[in-house]
């Protein structure tokens, strides 16, 4: 009985292209309850010729139901289906919510063996006892198949219920259809299956069979991008006004994509019409596909004018197609027509496109970046070359999609230079594309080109140049590059749209210091307060670590006598006197043996009440002067002696 169920199954399919594909899913079988062991297709043999199934008893086929009802319970799911087997051999049928619970648990259950067995149950059903399968189950069924992708058997399903009469509203198989159909990227089965259920819903009066607009559509786009079959697509708009279901710009879109292909300028032009009557302002969807129907039969010149007539009708403020539709231009071109034609197009665009769009809304914007991103920027640059022969003008659209080619292959140099022409040219750049060009250009560490955008941006009279600025700064530093960084400030320093601060000089201090670049740390430190640049304490401990790396204890005693007259208890404080800095110059005057500026440094602490910690100077005493005799010194240097014996007093020497 089960195989004949399924012999049924395989006989629904009219295509016999799809009846190995619905044989393949069903295999292997899943009737025997040892799965390794192959199924046989023949009936079986009839237990006696009068009756050829076993009739079991009342008793019997309630101990069935109720071994269902706990195989199920305990997801047992081999031992249900071993009862749903039994009875169903024998004539009996469970319950109709234990039947549908264990279709609802072989679907659930995410394994292609138990979607088969609800696929089997179902179709049994089906032709036996269609009155106990609930609808919900089918539904059920359906998504199970959608997300294992399955097409063939789900198409089957939804046949095999018009045949046994078993009518459901449309919405439960056709949204999962549609979803599978596109997964697999055709809609001709599915044209199929939907005829079917118009036929029925017309000739049955069967108003819950009644179609919605995104089956119509769907089928519409099977008739005119897969059969590409004008008379098919004209029935589904024929039924679509038998059961009053409105068209919408997606239903004109696929009409109007093959009356291109097709080249029916007359219905065109009437589906225009009936687009202006429905009321829909937004044409775009309407012309993409005016656009591909041309671009697949070959039309080049429908397609400039199409694009060209889409600009007229928007007052040349509504030019943005998605990318898609520019990459299908660009490979028609390259197919059917040339760059030349190409260029053309793009100067056309630019007469009629309005200079208040954004620059990424420009056409010429969209065939470039279409030409990027199918990896053909040398074709973009054939195009700039195209229409520079031509004598048009290049808008910056088109300078705009390559520059952020260039960005992104980090082909700066290129960049620069090209930005450098788009300026000659009298266009300018936002300061947003400026700002990806030098940051691309400091990832690469292409500094000099860096540089000459930024002058490019400032001659440009930009007016945020601060992130640039930042851009270029941060780069520097984190590559060690301090000589650019002062070349570079150097230059911007009297700029007023760049806000530059004590930060920027210490940060070029330090990377000098760091680098054991002693004189040019301190040119850099002259030219700072020449320009009236006030150092702060970081300055200070920057110049004071690296005069200590290199011993220049001198250098860091003249530091200290500048700090001195900076610093003032009483007076307004010019510079921030505190616990670093302190130590800093205690610890390096110390090794220096400059013990008089040291206890200046001490008394100025103590007034200032700034903490001390003398075993630290202690130890760098000791480490450096352990030999230093005070009485060598008092022959040598009365005063110098004076500092060293209050030096050791205070730090506890001479206990």
């Amino acid at each position: 009985m089960w195989r004949r169920g399924f012999i049924a199954a395989r006989k629904l399919s009219s295509s016999s292209s799809e009846i190995p594909t619905l044989y393949s899913f069903l295999q292997p079988s899943i009737f025997a309850l040892k799965r390794p062991d192959p199924p046989s297709l023949d009936p079986p043999k009839p237990q006696d010729s009068q009756n050829p199934y076993r009739i079991l008893s009342q008793d019997s086929q309630a101990t069935l139901e109720s071994t269902l009802k706990n195989s199920l319970l305990s997801n047992n799911t081999d031992e249900a289906w071993k009862s749903f087997k039994t009875l169903t051999n024998c004539s009996a049928y469970p319950s109709k919510i234990l039947t549908n619970s264990l279709i609802t648990h072989l679907c659930l259950i995410s394994d292609t063996h138990n979607l088969k067995r609800a696929f089997a149950s179902i179709v049994f059903l089906l032709e036996k006892n269609p009155r106990l399968l609930d609808c919900k189950s089918v539904e059920t069924l359906l998504n199970s198949m959608k997300v294992a992708n399955t097409a063939a058997p789900a198409f089957e399903l939804v046949k095999c219920m018009f045949k046994n009469r078993y009518f459901v509203p449309c919405e439960v198989w056709s949204n999962v259809l549609i979803d599978i159909s596109r997964k697999n990227g055709s809609f001709k089965a599915f044209v199929k299956v939907f005829n079917e259920n118009c036929r029925i819903a017309k000739e049955e009066k069967l108003d819950f069979m009644t179609p919605d607009l995104v089956a119509c559509n769907a089928a519409l786009e099977g008739c005119c991008r897969d059969l590409e079959s004008v008379v098919d697509a004209e029935n589904v708009v024929e039924t679509m006004s038998v059961f009053r279901v409105r068209p919408d710009e997606i239903s004109f879109g696929f009409l109007a994509y093959v009356y291109a292909l097709k080249g029916l300028e007359k219905k065109i032009a009437e589906i225009e019409g009936l687009v202006s009557g429905f009321g829909f302002s937004d044409r775009r969807l309407f012309f993409r596909n005016l656009i591909s129907g041309y671009m697949k039969c070959g039309n080049m010149e429908s397609v400039s004018q199409a694009v060209l007539r889409f600009l007229r009708e928007g007052n040349g403020k509504d030019s943005n197609f998605a990318q898609e539709t520019y990459c299908e231009v660009v490979q028609g071109f390259l197919e059917h027509g040339g760059m030349k034609d190409l260029a053309s197009l793009i100067i056309e665009a630019q007469k009629l496109e309005s200079s208040a769009i954004a620059v990424d809304q420009y056409v010429g914007y969209g065939i470039v970046s279409a030409c990027v991103s199918l990896g053909l920027l040398d074709r973009a640059h054939i195009i700039l070359d195209e229409m520079n022969a031509q004598g048009g003008s290049v808008g910056l659209g088109v300078y705009v999609s390559i520059l952020k080619a260039y960005c992104k292959e980090q082909r700066t140099a290129e960049a620069a230079q090209l930005v450098t022409e788009i300026s000659s040219s009298g266009l300018q750049l936002d300061s947003g594309s400026y700002d990806s060009l030098i940051d691309a250009s400091m990832s690469c560490q292409d500094f000099q080109s860096a540089f000459s955008l930024f002058r490019d941006m400032r001659e440009a009279r930009a007016h945020d140049l601060m992130g640039s600025y930042l851009t270029i700064m941060t780069g520097l530093t984190e590559n060690h590059r301090p000589e650019l960084m002062a070349a570079f400030l150097d230059e911007v320093v009297e700029d007023p749209r760049i806000e530059v601060g004590t930060h920027d000089w210490n940060s070029i201090i330090h990377s000098f210091c760091k680098a054991g670049r002693l004189e040019d740390a301190r040119r850099t430190f002259r030219r700072m307060t020449f320009l009236q640049f006030e150092p702060n304490e970081q300055t200070y401990l920057s110049l004071i670590n690296g005069y200590a790396t290199a011993q220049q204890y001198f250098s860091i005693l003249m530091l200290w006598n500048e700090v001195k007259r900076k610093v003032s208890v009483d007076g307004p404080q010019r510079l921030r006197f505190d616990t670093s800095l302190v130590d800093a110059f205690l610890y390096t005057l110390v090794k220096g043996g400059f013990f008089d500026a040291v206890m200046q440094v001490v008394e100025k602490s103590q007034e200032m009440k700034i903490f001390v910690d003398k075993w630290r100077y202690k130890q760098a005493f000791m480490e450096n002067h352990k030999k230093l005799k005070v009485a060598k010194l008092r022959k040598r240097n009365y005063k110098k002696m004076e500092a060293l014996i209050a030096f050791r007093n205070w730090a506890g020497l001479n206990t």
